[in-house]
């Protein structure tokens, strides 16, 4: 029996998407192009896996030639693929790295809303864990760090200037103001120009 000898790869992550809890997607960013190249192919595979993992109690699946590790927390099922050949405690230490990290940004509210309110975050942690199917960061603390680092520098370049225009200074950036607030801090400045 020959035994094929695979080349090794730093391409670990071939997908890694998030849904709620009737397989609707929330999430997902696909690393190999060859995978499922359309949104329609991508979807039925998401399907596919739901339906497989959504009432198993276990932490990994094999679908498709595909190695799946999941994890679910309270609406929402988290999914990191690999190929059949991949290490799954590689793969585990990636999920276990996102799941923390969004804990953590979302002060342990792990649910579908709050990863709707806060998908900027969301995607800054994928980012920050994988590039390119390349796994760059396991540890969740530099994960935290590094997103709060990038959200400290966009506001520092981008909304600072426009703050000291607006006159916003005093209510914080506006990179930390709801929709509301920016939408009444906008009302208030047009109704203040308006009466001069």
């Amino acid at each position: 029996m020959d035994s094929v000898a695979l080349e090794p790869s730093l391409y670990t992550v071939k997908a890694v998407f998030i849904l709620d809890n009737d397989g609707n997607r929330l999430v997902s960013k696909y690393y190999d192009t060859e995978l499922y190249s359309s949104m329609k192919e991508q979807k039925n595979f998401e399907k596919k896996v739901f339906n497989k993992t959504y009432k198993a109690d276990n932490e990994i699946a094999f679908l498709e030639g595909l190695t799946i590790v999941y994890k679910s927390s309270i609406d929402v099922f988290f999914y990191v693929v690999g190929s059949a050949q991949e290490n799954e405690l590689m793969l585990m230490a990636v999920l276990n790295c996102l799941f923390e990290s969004l804990s953590q940004i979302l002060r342990k509210n792990v649910e579908k809303r709050c990863l709707l309110d806060n998908m900027d975050g969301v995607f800054l942690v994928v980012d920050e864990i994988i590039d390119g199917g390349v796994i760059l960061e396991s540890d969740p603390q530099q994960v935290i760090q590094k997103v709060n680092y990038r959200n400290a520098s966009e506001q520092a370049y981008g909304f600072v200037l426009f703050d000291y225009i607006t006159g916003n200074m005093d209510e914080g950036p506006l990179s930390e103001q709801t929709v509301a607030q920016v939408l009444q801090s906008a009302k208030e400045q047009i109704k203040w120009s308006i009466m001069k």
